[in-house]
């Protein structure tokens, strides 16, 4: 088998089907998973989203783990954290066909552990690779089962059970689903609920006919942004292609930073367990760690990436977890991200009260940022190098590389500078105070790395 480190990525497989990724291939990858995991467990549960290539691949990995003697609990067409939420409520790994907001010629395969518990390169993801690639055993017994199993209902029930809307106003909500699984899932979960909901782009389609699934993407909420205006709603919700994120604007269809979801869910949960740990990537609004700290949380920094967060999670026992990418973590969600149960925070925290989306979200945003900005590099190690040398005799100026480089200059502002993983790319963010001084020190680095 050749290299397969290409497809193999930090947290997940992921490729062009076809190219990259092949029946035959993701029947290794099930086999190879099954070698993984049975010491722990006699069965594998697999979901899959939308795309056309989807069921078939799934079937494949299925096939994969049954050659190994392993059951497989299919649940069939779901989003990512209601395969998490299987992964944790039934205790059993996983395996979700998504390849959340790439184009459609993608899929791939997102890993975890039972309850949940993430599988990337270090956690078993490099082993499954080298199983592959050095041939899958063959297995003499007994093949295992496939089974049918739904799961949604009790899905739904979980995340009612974790949030009480029960005394909001009506509220009406904009929900952009890309033609993804929020299409699916969303009319579930806020069945029953004072939502009134104004639906866009619902039918499942993993080509992607109206825009890609990246809400992150300031073209790809446009149209999210036009319909919250037009109907004069509360609030506007956009969900990726495995309706794993969740991005919010407000009645205005201005962007909520997901710094002030993560900051307002924090409060939130800390009402429910004061003195509880918080998570934040360092790449998070300053803001949020100062106002957990102001609700008597305790915030914890940890490097970019969703197995990182879960980890530190684990070890602190942490309440809630986010991260700049629209990511949200809950310890009672099997410690998965899950951004309908983030978007269900917000809804309860708008409609227990009388005022717009606006107003409440201001208290959470403090700071100006720049967002991510991505340059193209020969050489990242020595760019790095070079704007820590041209940062590390400013005065007050704190430096750390937790993840990358990272300089704190006080009133004067912060940013951090990483690595892509797999692509020649330095990733800039900076956050300041105002827009002005943001402009300065995002100018000042960019005038270094692209020099």
């Amino acid at each position: 088998m050749s290299d397969l480190s290409a497809i193999v990525k930090a947290y997940d497989i992921r490729g062009v089907v076809g190219e990259d990724l092949t029946e035959e291939l993701v029947t290794d990858f099930g086999a190879a998973f099954a070698l993984l995991i049975k010491p722990d467990s006699p069965s594998v549960v697999v979901g899959h989203d939308m795309r056309e290539s989807s069921p078939r691949l799934a079937d494949a990995f299925a096939r994969g783990v049954t050659s190994q003697g392993l059951d497989v609990v299919s649940i069939g067409l779901v989003s990512t954290d209601e395969l998490y939420f299987a992964s944790g409520s039934l205790n059993m790994p996983g395996a979700m066909f998504t390849a959340s907001h790439n184009p459609a010629r993608y899929n791939g395969i997102k890993l975890c552990r039972a309850g949940a518990s993430p599988v990337g390169q270090e956690s078993g993801l490099a082993e499954i690779r080298d199983t592959v690639e050095q041939g899958v055993p063959s297995f003499a017994g007994q093949p295992g089962t496939v089974t049918e199993r739904d799961v949604h209902d009790d899905y739904v029930k979980h995340l009612h059970s974790l949030v009480d809307l029960s005394g909001s106003r009506t509220l009406k909500v904009v929900v952009d689903a890309g033609n993804g699984m929020g299409g699916l899932t969303v009319p579930r979960v806020f069945e029953g609920l004072p939502i009134e909901i104004v639906p866009l782009y619902f039918e499942l389609d993993g080509t992607f006919p109206n825009h890609e699934a990246n809400p992150l993407d300031p073209a790809n909420i446009v149209d999210l942004q036009a319909k919250v205006r037009e109907v004069g709603a509360d609030v506007g919700l956009a969900f990726d292609g495995d309706a794993d994120r969740c991005f919010v604007v407000d009645e205005n269809g201005d962007p909520v930073p997901p710094s002030a979801i993560t900051a307002l869910v924090a409060v939130r949960e800390l009402k429910k367990e004061p003195g509880a740990t918080i998570i934040h990537n360092l790449i998070t609004s300053k803001a949020v760690p100062e106002i957990v700290r102001e609700h008597g949380g305790r915030p914890v920094r940890t490097r970019v990436g969703h197995s990182f967060i879960k980890e530190e999670m684990a070890r602190t026992g942490a309440i809630f977890g986010g991260e700049h990418s629209a990511h949200y973590y809950f310890r009672d969600f099997w410690r998965a991200d899950t951004g309908m149960l983030a978007a269900l925070h917000v809804l309860a925290a708008l409609g227990e009260q009388d005022g717009p989306l606006s107003e409440l979200t201001a208290e959470y945003t403090r700071y100006v940022s720049s967002g991510e900005i991505n340059s193209t590099v020969d050489d990242q190690a020595g760019r790095l190098a070079a704007v820590k040398e041209a940062f590390a005799n400013r005065d007050g100026a704190e430096i750390d590389e937790l993840d990358g480089l990272t300089v704190d200059l006080g009133e004067a502002g912060w940013f951090n500078l990483r690595p892509s993983n797999t692509e020649p790319l330095l990733r800039l963010n900076v956050e300041a105070a105002d827009e002005a001084s943001m402009r300065a020190l995002t100018d000042e680095v960019l005038a270094i790395v692209r020099g």
